[in-house]
């Protein structure tokens, strides 16, 4: 099993700035050829993509984050970033990074996130 902590969450104003932070901490486990996303989910409303990055740095994001996100990775620092500016209070959300896998599956396991409360 992946294991991925979050980290860099915070209280935030809006418009302001965030660095999210994904480290593959305690594991010997390399992302170097893995597609690798942030994910949040807002309480009571679904789980969404926020923005993914494949092993060849290929992006992709949400509508609602395109222009204002972006995702990045060190593959020699076993690390995935989410650079998050012009925050908006909808962007409120627990924050989780995770490797998807084929057919919508997930390579790791969902852990606690990085809680992101942006205040208007």
């Amino acid at each position: 099993q992946v294991q991925l902590v979050e980290s860099g969450g915070g209280l935030v104003q809006a418009g302001g700035s965030l660095r999210l932070s994904c480290a593959a901490s305690g594991s010997r486990f390399s992302i170097k050829t893995f597609t690798m996303g942030w994910y949040r989910k807002a309480p009571g409303k679904q789980r969404e993509s926020a923005a993914t990055i494949t092993s060849g740095g290929n992006t992709m994001y949400a509508d609602s984050v395109k222009g204002r996100f972006t995702i990045s990775r060190d593959n020699a620092k076993n690390t995935v970033y989410l650079q998050m500016n012009s925050l908006k209070p909808e962007d409120t959300a627990v924050y989780y990074c995770n490797a998807p896998g084929p057919y919508g599956s997930f390579l790791g396991s969902w852990g606690q996130g990085t809680q992101v409360t942006v205040s208007s």
